[in-house]
């Protein structure tokens, strides 16, 4: 295998079939060593976490892949911590798109002044572009035209698949007795150019609670796959 990226969570490799092979590491996102889903920087590494993610990103992509939405996931191999996944083109340099059931993170840092935290929101959607340097900067529909990255037709697709993925995992937490209060997705293009759900799909890019307390990842893959 060829080495093709490391990013903050996962290392990607480059297979001979046309393939690409998903590392998961124990990094998770946050800032100051504390976890948060929603953050640009590594926040702690967490013994164990690679495999909890890896877990359960495999079991969310096989629920969503039975109800028909279309993902990059191939297969996986739990021992070797990888996920086999389909060549996708992405959007600009990387997009993410965030929908919210709850005020809480960095969307209150926003809107603080109009909402209290933690004040339930209606699969709210919001966009940002996949930027270090920039902060992830939140971007407007108009402005990721404007700019070539989407079009009219693609940006509603987006804000369609994201509302539909995130309330299908939010029930299936639901019948756990846990709460999903956002998460953050990404898309891409296949070769005939169809928007696939990409990535993972863990506790590490959602906030999950359980009587009102944050789940770090491995808590939340425990809770929902045991082990």
């Amino acid at each position: 295998m060829k080495k093709h990226y490391e990013g903050k969570t996962k290392i990607v490799y480059d297979l001979e079939n046309g393939l690409f092979k998903l590392y998961f590491k124990d990094d998770v996102t946050g800032t100051d060593g504390k976890f948060d889903p929603g953050a640009d920087t590594v926040g702690l590494t967490i013994d164990g976490v690679g495999a909890a993610e890896l877990k359960m990103s495999v079991y969310f992509f096989k629920l969503l892949m039975e109800k028909g939405v279309k993902t990059h996931f191939v297969s996986a191999d739990e021992a070797e911590r990888t996920m086999t996944v389909k060549p996708i083109t992405y959007f600009g340099n990387g997009l993410e798109v965030i929908c919210r059931f709850k005020a809480l993170g960095g969307f209150i840092r926003r809107y603080g002044g109009y909402i209290k935290e933690g004040e339930p929101l209606d699969a709210l959607v919001e966009m940002t572009l996949k930027d270090d340097g920039r902060g992830d900067p939140l971007i407007t529909q108009d402005a990721l035209e404007q700019l070539g990255i989407l079009k009219t037709r693609e940006y509603e697709t987006l804000k369609t698949l994201a509302r539909e993925i995130s309330t299908i995992i939010k029930k299936e937490l639901d019948a756990k007795g846990l709460e999903l209060c956002d998460i953050k997705l990404e898309f891409g293009k296949d070769k005939g150019g169809e928007i696939l759900l990409v990535d993972e799909l863990s506790g590490g890019n959602m906030r999950v609670l359980e009587n009102g307390k944050s789940l770090m990842p491995v808590e939340l893959t425990k809770r929902i796959l045991g082990g």
